[in-house]
């Protein structure tokens, strides 16, 4: 029998292991933990390499960076690679999300601000609105924008121009991206999830910046439950920080992590009590599917767009869900890891829990 009780209510928002940003993880407005530079930028080489010369190469000719688009899971260092590029470019960085954008002219007040060759960040740049993306691009293209003012016989049309700038784009869906928009980044880099070698390096360096002692094993402990995301590494650290304070005089070993991750009911693969909760739904009422989305939702009252967004990304990934055109179904790993057996025969399947 496994560890965790499965039969409790639990409570789906505010989840250690959310790959979302919360206010915890940053400190009086920025995040100390941040990277400044690519040398402290753990992880992610290929794509890390490849901006270095991109840099370097505009550096030398005395041009603007071409635009970059950064997608991938969120909690992967999409922002932060953003301001590592402004750093090493040794610009300012004017940063917004695509949902602060409502309208074209919050739009050209941004980029009218801008000094040449500036790094503006637009965080979920997917949800841009139609009219906004309309305005974008003329300004990516040929540095420019056209605005017009009043209306009918008195409207007049002015040609703007603009201070040549960078524009990084981040997104977790590249996919909702319109076709027109992406081919005006000249950068295309997808982030991808982090080794526990790469994590335990990022634990051991964030460990340092905020005094907190820990050993190897601790390290790795932490990093192997980290659903392979450094802001949940970094937010497990913190959680164990406070159990090593009282339990072993502030020093995290491989031992006072296991325990902490233990009462924190989060598993060796990173899986919390909500993820398991939807698998042995799916299981327990639904014979392991196929399952539809909406179905699965009602089940274990929670909105669709939650579970495609937040639980079924990380699941799919380690090849416990699949999708199907039936529906969702749990894979034999995710029967193996919550200790289940199966046995089917003509009439049904049964489930027996070790």
């Amino acid at each position: 029998m496994s560890q965790f009780n499965y039969s409790e209510e639990f409570d789906f928002e505010n989840r250690i292991v959310d790959t979302q940003e919360t206010p915890e993880d940053v400190f009086d407005g920025d995040n100390p933990l941040r990277p400044k530079s690519f040398d402290d930028y753990v992880g992610q080489d290929k794509v890390k390499e490849n901006l270095k010369i991109f840099i370097e190469a505009a550096k030398k000719r005395g041009e603007v960076l071409d635009h970059v688009l950064l997608y991938g899971p969120p909690g992967l260092g999409k922002t932060t690679l953003s301001a590592i590029i402004a750093n090493e470019l040794g610009v300012n960085i004017r940063i917004t999300s695509g949902p602060a954008i409502e309208k074209p002219g919050d739009l050209a007040s941004l980029l009218t601000n801008l000094n040449q060759g500036d790094v503006l960040f637009i965080d979920e740049i997917h949800r841009l609105n139609r009219s906004v993306e309309e305005i974008l691009y003329p300004s990516m293209e040929d540095f420019a924008i056209d605005i017009i003012t009043g209306k009918g016989q008195m409207a007049a049309s002015y040609h703007l121009p603009l201070p040549k700038f960078t524009l990084v784009g981040a997104t977790t869906r590249a996919g909702q991206l319109s076709a027109p928009l992406r081919d005006r980044f000249g950068v295309i880099s997808r982030l991808e999830l982090y080794s526990h070698e790469e994590l335990a390096k990022i634990v051991t360096r964030s460990a340092g910046i905020l005094g907190i002692e820990i050993d190897e094993k601790g390290a790795l402990e932490l990093a192997s439950r980290s659903r392979g995301t450094p802001r949940i590494a970094n937010r497990l650290l913190k959680r164990a920080r406070d159990f090593a304070q009282v339990m072993s005089d502030g020093i995290i070993t491989g031992e006072v992590a296991k325990i902490a991750l233990d009462r924190l009911e989060i598993d060796s693969l990173g899986l919390d009590q909500n993820d398991r909760r939807m698998l042995l739904a799916m299981i327990n009422n639904y014979g392991g599917g196929p399952v539809g989305l909406e179905t699965l939702a009602a089940a274990i009252g929670e909105e669709a767009v939650t579970i495609e967004d937040v639980y079924e990304p990380y699941l799919m990934q380690i090849g416990f869900l699949n999708r199907t055109p039936r529906g969702r179904c749990v894979t034999t790993l995710a029967y193996e890891h919550l200790g289940i057996k199966s046995t089917v025969n003509s009439q049904q399947t049964l489930f027996e829990i070790n």
